[in-house]
């Protein structure tokens, strides 16, 4: 389904696709970010180096480690149903651009290729068990199933004042002072805390899960609607769900020169935003807070509100089921992914889309995710695989 570069994308399916079977696909992604400087890395980023307790390298985990268990689930089912017929079609999907966001990829697929594939539903990328969010129960693995995901609104501020060119004579405004003041004033301001139906079920979903004063707090979310506005302005995480947010990517102007003056600066802002926000309301709050005229702002890339999937098929309650038969002392969710990637793509043509990688991960090596000395434990390849087969068992038998 594409092989230029750039745009490479395949499929492997149980059954061929001409036969139109209702399909459970597994979606992944092929590329990756650059792994930077290879010196700050322990092992070559592309060795694929194994050690005794760990995979490492460059997409250990985003996505290769996900693809790795997505592919060795769909072989047993495979096996184990070799010559017979099955309701469903099990597809392995993998595609490019999703780190790069280049022309192609999943947007290619799906244009061209949107019918043979005949999706009932589609498992992505999303996050693994998390613990610490259950205060009265720190030690509880929480995992999240993704029903929705906030989209990327990526912006350029551009402001443009012609001055003296020698910043021996300081004038009163230029542009990097005028854009490094507006910028000041858009980033100190804390973010608005917007409560809609996905973030206020998951307020509910937890506190069930605490129990007590403070679950009876979180399941009454317009109650106690200030003493939880004080606890989500603590916590980044938390804070990212309930709020569209404005990250400073890039401050760059032409110049090359200490004592030279640049006529022209630009900012980049990678900015995320809730379900059914408006881009344009966004963008005009956003200018109100920089408080300059001047500053011209272009949207570089906008990703389309894919909506949200519901929790009432059948496949979000195998998913349920196949994660706690994997992980029988832990609990699962349903959230909103704070990140954005492919599989919103499909919610947009009102398929059923889940994002989660059913492992158990420690914070150490979610850290190295897009970083340096990006790895995983070996471990959690085997049992992530089995919680897929365990859902693949279970669409069967349904």
């Amino acid at each position: 389904m594409g092989d230029e570069n750039g745009n490479y994308n395949f499929t492997a399916s149980i059954f061929p696709l001409d036969q139109k079977k209702p399909n459970v696909i597994f979606l992944n992604h092929l590329d990756i970010v650059p792994a930077g400087n290879y010196d700050l890395w322990e092992h070559p980023p592309f060795s694929g180096k194994i050690t005794d307790t760990e995979i490492w390298g460059r997409g250990a985990f985003d996505n290769k480690g996900a693809a790795v268990m997505q592919l060795f689930s769909i072989i047993e089912i495979a096996q184990r149903y070799k010559n017979k017929s099955l309701n469903y079609n099990f597809t392995f999907l993998s595609v490019s651009c999703e780190e790069t966001q280049c022309d192609g990829g999943i947007k290619y697929v799906v244009d061209n290729y949107l019918n043979d594939l005949n999706a009932a539903v589609v498992l992505g990328e999303g996050p693994p068990a998390i613990k610490g969010l259950i205060e009265a129960k720190p030690d509880l693995a929480l995992f999240g199933i993704s029903v929705a995901q906030k989209r990327a609104l990526w912006l350029e501020l551009s402001l443009e004042i012609k001055t003296n060119g020698h910043s021996a004579v300081t004038p009163f405004q230029y542009a990097n002072k005028e854009m490094v003041i507006a910028l000041n004033k858009l980033l100190s301001d804390k973010p608005d805390v917007i409560f809609n139906s996905i973030n206020t079920n998951l307020l509910k979903q937890l506190g069930k899960l605490n129990g007590g004063v403070k679950g009876y707090a979180l399941k009454h979310p317009k109650l106690f609607k200030k003493e939880i506005l004080k606890k989500l302005q603590e916590d980044p995480l938390m804070l990212s769900l309930f709020s569209n947010t404005i990250t400073l990517t890039s401050i760059k102007d032409e110049n090359e020169k200490v004592n030279a003056i640049p006529t022209k600066v630009m900012a980049t802002l990678d900015c995320r935003l809730l379900p059914d926000e408006s881009s344009q309301t966004f963008i005009n709050n956003l200018k109100a807070k920089l408080d300059n005229e001047a500053i011209e702002i272009k949207i570089i890339s906008e990703m389309k509100d894919g909506g949200i999937s519901s929790t009432k098929t059948s496949f979000f309650k195998h998913l349920n089921t196949a994660i706690l038969k994997s992980y029988p002392k832990s609990k699962t969710a349903s959230v909103l992914l704070p990140n954005s990637n492919d599989i919103s793509v499909f919610r947009e043509h009102n398929i059923p889309a889940y994002s989660l990688i059913p492992i158990k991960l420690e914070r150490k090596y979610l850290e190295t995710i897009h970083n340096y000395n990006e790895r995983i434990p070996k471990g959690i390849i085997e049992k992530g695989t089995q919680t897929y087969i365990h859902f693949m068992e279970l669409c069967i038998t349904d």
